[in-house]
């Protein structure tokens, strides 16, 4: 039986993981962050600490850190809030 949704690259969609950030660039940024949190979780469990808040979805053995991201923002499970940028005065 064909799978009628396309996986790996092509899922989620660019179109769909837009809807949920403001840009191009926001979109790697958030996705790259929450990567490198999952990376730091799995890097953890080995030592007995908590401090970073495992996959949020459910993963496959081989799959990557970024595609867990990306799913995660497709899902809806996370939430980006812009930081405004204070200059400081001399």
């Amino acid at each position: 039986m064909i799978n009628p949704r396309p996986e790996g690259i092509t899922h989620p969609s660019i179109d769909a993981l837009l809807e949920r950030t403001d840009s191009k660039f926001s979109l790697v940024i958030y996705a790259s962050k929450r990567a490198r949190q999952i990376n730091a979780y799995y890097s953890q469990l080995g030592e007995g600490l908590l401090e970073y808040v495992g996959p949020l979805v459910e993963t496959h053995v081989q799959e990557k850190s970024l595609s867990i991201a990306l799913r995660e923002i497709d899902a809806g499970l996370l939430s980006a809030e812009a930081i405004e940028v204070v200059e400081a005065t001399a």
